[in-house]
Parts: C-alpha cells; sequence; structure tokens
C-alpha cells in the first residue's frame, strides 16, 4: 500500500528560480532507475517463487518505486520543459536489460539476496536525505523526503526477510560483508551510467560508461554530508548483524568520507568539474 500518492505532492509550489541545474541531470538518471522497479519485482518474484508472502510485499515494494520514477520524472520535465521523460525511459530499456530469467539469486543465497536489496535501499535512502537537504527547490525537497522515508521502510522490509531467512541459510560474517561490500561497489555498473546517458545525452552520442558514471557520480558525492555518511554506516553495519553505533561505525563513517572523496577527485579529472 501507497504511503503517499503523486496527487499529494504541491506541484503549484514548484520555483524554477531555485532549481539547481547541476541536480536536474541526476534526477532524470534515477526517475529511470526507480520507474524501472517492476523489473526487479519479476526477478525477486523468480527467486522467491515459493514465498507467496514475501511475493507479495516486493509487488507492493514495486508499485512505490514506479511512482519514485513518476514524481521524479514529472519534477524534471518541470525543470526542463524540452525533456520527454517517456521517450528517454523507452530508450533506457531498450538498452539495460535485468535478468529476468534468473532461476536463483546471483548472490548465491536468498539471504544474500536480501542483504544485497539492504544495501540498495540504505543508498537510495541516504541519497535521497542528502538530495533533500541540498536543493531549495520547494517541490524537489518534498519529492526527495517522501522517497527517502518510503526507502528507509524499504530497508526495514528487506531486513526483516533476511534475518528470517538467515535462520534457515546462516550464512557466515564474512559472506554478509561480501555481499555487501560488492554490492554497494556495484553502484557504479551501467544501471545509473546508462541511465545517465538516455536521460542526459543524445542519441547520437555513443555510450561510455567511464564518461556517464563519472558525470554521474562526479555531481552526486558531492551533495553527501558526514551525517548521511554516518547514517548508511549504521544501516549496512546492521545489515551484517554488526553494532549500528560505536566505535566500528565512527571508523566506517572516517573511512567512507575519505573514500568518497578521493573517488569524485577522481571523477572531476574526467568530466573537468571542480571536486
Amino acid at each position: 500500500m501507497k504511503h503517499w500518492r503523486i496527487d499529494d505532492v504541491s506541484w503549484d509550489r514548484f520555483d524554477p528560480a531555485r532549481v539547481d541545474p547541476g541536480i536536474v541531470p541526476l534526477v532524470k538518471a534515477a526517475a529511470m532507475v526507480e520507474r524501472n522497479g517492476m523489473d526487479y519485482a519479476v526477478y525477486l518474484g523468480r527467486v522467491f517463487r515459493d514465498d507467496p508472502d514475501f511475493r507479495q510485499a516486493t509487488d507492493n515494494w514495486a508499485i512505490e518505486e514506479v511512482q519514485h520514477g513518476d514524481a521524479l520524472g514529472k519534477w524534471a520535465m518541470l525543470a526542463d520543459p524540452g525533456w520527454d521523460f517517456e521517450a528517454a525511459f523507452a530508450r533506457y530499456r531498450a538498452g539495460y536489460k535485468l535478468p529476468l530469467d534468473a532461476e536463483a539469486s546471483v548472490r548465491g543465497s536468498r539471504t544474500g539476496e536480501l542483504i544485497a536489496r539492504c544495501m540498495v535501499e540504505t543508498g537510495t535512502s541516504s541519497y535521497y536525505t542528502a538530495l533533500a537537504d541540498a536543493t531549495d527547490e520547494p517541490v524537489l525537497q518534498q519529492v526527495c523526503k517522501l522517497i527517502a522515508a518510503d526507502e528507509y521502510r524499504h530497508f526495514k522490509l528487506f531486513y526483516d526477510h533476511m534475518r528470517r531467512y538467515l535462520v534457515r541459510e546462516n550464512l557466515g560474517m564474512l559472506n554478509r560483508l561480501r555481499i555487501a561490500a560488492g554490492r554497494i561497489t556495484e553502484s557504479e555498473d551501467d544501471e545509473l551510467a546508462y541511465a545517465f546517458h538516455c536521460g542526459n545525452e543524445p542519441e547520437s552520442v555513443a555510450y561510455a560508461h567511464e564518461r556517464c558514471i563519472a558525470a554521474y557520480m562526479g555531481r552526486a558525492i558531492g551533495f553527501y554530508r558526514v551525517r548521511h555518511i554516518e547514517r548508511s554506516i549504521g544501516m549496512i553495519l546492521k545489515s551484517v548483524g554488526l553494532p549500528p553505533r560505536g566505535k566500528l561505525s565512527l571508523l566506517g563513517t572516517k573511512l567512507a568520507w575519505t573514500l568518497l572523496q578521493r573517488r569524485m577527485r577522481k571523477f572531476s579529472k574526467v568530466t573537468g568539474l571542480t571536486a
């Protein structure tokens, strides 16, 4: 069940004078990734085909993800009236495919799959919180806060089911850490990079992963603050069975912040943007 609807957003408060041009390309890309949520529901439905309760939960989750995409896409068309969300999304769908014929989790176990989903929801919850904090445009701020709250609920959904499967599969700590770390590094794969390409570059320009992921991540990282990273580290630690607060969390936050700044400097060399 949706916790909000697109009509609940105060679209009449949109203020073009407060739109940050640097955020618009990110919103365009995020809109397409979120809108593609139904494909993930198909994949999860096959992986958890004999678990009707979880399948129903993921169907509801996917409906909310699609709404996220529609809301972000609507805002992006207000910010850039010449942009066609439907055309960009059709182009994205034609070029980016998920493993919908999978019979088992690509993570090796159902527990692993749910840990990976927790990592995704951790990332999106913190990201939309960072965007909401960074923008002065009232409608985007509202939309991002609504999405961030949804993503935190989604984290709890996958975390609760992960705990249930962990009892059955008894996945060790090292394997949980490996899966979590692996999924985090996948934030720089083709999913976001290709979405950036389809949302912001003309079809006449050939897709290049390095250029597109640098253009996306180089901008996105700049909106994070230490408080956003601290919250994410706590969620990550909780997902793998470690205390979410304390010395380990503080150390993880410092390390993650240092790595993020290093990545931003690397991407700035590719894009020419100021780090």
